[in-house]
Parts: structure tokens; C-alpha cells; sequence
């Protein structure tokens, strides 16, 4: 069934629950597809009442705020070898090049890797985990965390809700469009994070070769 389909048969309060729970299990390091439940809700709050897409913004921004909390806590604790746990378990998310990415965006940006990594739908996986084992100061992970949840969380359901009622009577013919480009975007962003990420892997294994040559 189309997820908006069957989202139109669940009361609104489990909606509510439902995105925050997705999205905060995501952003906990757990690879769900929490961009297309916002967006899917957010669509249908724009064309039924009951839905309150500030209710729902609201909620989305507490689970991506708490989930990477979560994430960074037990990143904090666990170290490296959760990364290691983590890359045998999801080995196309936490892969040894996937993580090596996402440490050269914190060491480029430092806290703002959390909030930008909160737009990138690879990067919002494991930015709250990756953030506690690199063991970023908790005051700047949190600052960081709390803007780029409540922006991308409450900015993507505002978007999605007035483009909604914008073009309702075409969003109720046409509304898997909103998924077909959410699913774009999402896979765009994924193959160029994969696509930097097998760059540096390419480069540590010549690094790594180089020096075993000069002994030889």
C-alpha cells in the first residue's frame, strides 16, 4: 500500500507518534525512512483537518532532537567499536569509507556537521552517534542538534504543508510525485556521500600501500 494511503487510515495522534517515532529512531543511527513519513504527513495534514501540521512539525523536531541525543550519548559511550558493531550490522550505512566522510565534515565543521548533516539523508543517520564517539563537547552538539532538528524538521513540514494546500486538487491526483522527488533527492544526496566516501577509501588504501612499497 502507498504510505500516504495507509496513513489516512491511522488516527492523527498515532500520526504524530508514528513520525516522531521514525524520525527519532533515524536520527538515533537505526536507517529508517524518516524524510518520506514527514513528508508523506505533511502532505496529507495540507488536506485533512484533523492533522495539526504544527502538532506534527512539532513532534518531528522533538524525535530528531532526541534521537541524536540518544545517538550521541550511547556513540559516547560505546566508542569505536560501536562504529565496528554498527559497520557489521548496516555495512552499506556504516561502512569504513561512510564514516571516514563524516569525519572530515567534522573536522571541517566542526558542530555544524550536526546541523548540516540533519539535511543529508546518509549523514542524518549516524551524525548524533559519529558526534559522541569523536567526543564532541555536549553543549556544542546540542546547540547544533536543536537548530538543525527544529529547521530541517518544522522547515520540510511548513514546505510540504503549503505546497499542499497551494495545489491540493493536484497533490490528491498527483500526490506520489511528492515521494518520487523526496525519493530523488534522497538517493542523490546518498550516492554522493557514497561516491566521496569510496574516494576516501581509494585514498587510505594507497596511503596505506605506500609506506609497505618504501620498506620493500
Amino acid at each position: 500500500m502507498h504510505v500516504q494511503e495507509w496513513l489516512e487510515t491511522v488516527p492523527a495522534v498515532s500520526i504524530y507518534a508514528l513520525v516522531a517515532l521514525v524520525i527519532g529512531l533515524e536520527s538515533l543511527g537505526i536507517p529508517l525512512p524518516g524524510e518520506i513519513i514527514l513528508i508523506s504527513a505533511a502532505l496529507l495534514s495540507s488536506q485533512h483537518d484533523g492533522i495539526n501540521p504544527v502538532v506534527l512539525g512539532a513532534c518531528a523536531s522533538v524525535g530528531a532532537i532526541v534521537g541524536d541525543s540518544i545517538g550521541y550519548a550511547i556513540g559516547r559511550k560505546g566508542g569505536r567499536p560501536l562504529l565496528a558493531w554498527l559497520g557489521g550490522k548496516f555495512p552499506k550505512h556504516f561502512s569504513e569509507g561512510h564514516i571516514a566522510t563524516a569525519e572530515r565534515s567534522f573536522e571541517k565543521w566542526g558542530m555544524w556537521a550536526v546541523f548540516f548533516g540533519r539535511f543529508v539523508a546518509l549523514l542524518r543517520i549516524f551524525a548524533g552517534p559519529l558526534a559522541g564517539v569523536l567526543r564532541m563537547p555536549y553543549w556544542k552538539f546540542l546547540i547544533a542538534n536543536v537548530l538543525g532538528g527544529i529547521i530541517w524538521a518544522g522547515g520540510t513540514t511548513a514546505v510540504i504543508y503549503y505546497v499542499g494546500v497551494v495545489a491540493e486538487s493536484w497533490l490528491k491526483r498527483f500526490s506520489y510525485l511528492g515521494l518520487v522527488a523526496a525519493l530523488l533527492i534522497g538517493l542523490a544526496s546518498m550516492l554522493i556521500v557514497r561516491r566521496k566516501a569510496k574516494r576516501v577509501s581509494a585514498e587510505r588504501e594507497t596511503a596505506e600501500r605506500e609506506p609497505v612499497a618504501a620498506a620493500e
